[in-house]
């Protein structure tokens, strides 16, 4: 009997990294956003949260105030949804403006009009990975996929079956038009949030808030 158990969770294990590994793919440097030419491989990130980046000296303490234009749902044909619904792409969408914007509220003015000491913040969303529901949350209660989930949490990596969402950032001077800053980031919780595992859009949207939060943290 406890060896007909054992078999069952193996399987169900092996199954589970199966579906994590074809469901979740590594962001690319989108053929169809502005900043495509700039940007490059990101030697500095160890996550793989920020594959590509590009930089330019900015003091950002110059800038006190910031669009957030509303959010674009990439159509490029290397774009990473899968067979997501336009309903789901949409919801995201919008989740994603009020996030980025509800959080640089706490560092920036959040305006409508340019000017020399407004930045202009342009998201795209490119990709996102649904949570499997039942596989997602078996794999946060079942001792073989916690296992699984615990090592990826030390390691900082996606857990079994999760979500997640990425995205392109792009931050220009609004007064001169000039990209001062752009980046690819895939971003996901953490592989022992239970709670993430719930909903199908419930991990792209924690992912989204990460984001959001990492993103407000490089302006202060």
């Amino acid at each position: 009997m406890l060896k007909s158990i054992v078999k069952r969770r193996v399987a169900v294990l092996v199954a589970c990294v199966l579906l994590a590994g074809c469901g979740s793919a590594d962001p690319v440097a989108y053929r169809g956003i502005a900043s495509s030419a700039q940007l490059q491989p990101n030697p500095h990130d160890d996550s793989g949260r920020v594959p590509f980046r590009y930089s330019t000296q900015v003091n950002w303490r110059t800038y006190t105030k910031i669009i957030v234009d509303p959010v674009t749902v990439y159509r490029g044909p290397d774009h990473q949804f899968d067979d997501m619904s336009e309903a789901d792409k949409t919801t995201l969408a919008d989740y994603m403006r009020s996030q980025f914007s509800e959080k640089l509220a706490t560092r920036f003015q959040v305006t409508n009009d340019p000017g020399p000491d407004t930045l202009r913040l342009k998201l795209t969303l490119t990709g996102a990975v649904a949570t499997t529901q039942v596989v997602g949350t078996f794999t946060h209660l079942d001792l073989a996929g916690n296992l699984y989930n615990g090592v990826q949490a030390v390691r900082g990596r996606e857990g079994m079956v999760a979500g997640s969402v990425v995205y392109a950032v792009e931050i220009y001077d609004s007064a001169s038009s000039r990209l001062l800053s752009a980046y690819v980031s895939k971003q996901y919780p953490g592989a022992m949030n239970i709670g993430a595992s719930f909903g199908s859009l419930a991990a792209a949207k924690t992912g989204l808030e990460k984001g959001a939060e990492a993103l407000t943290e490089q302006f202060k």
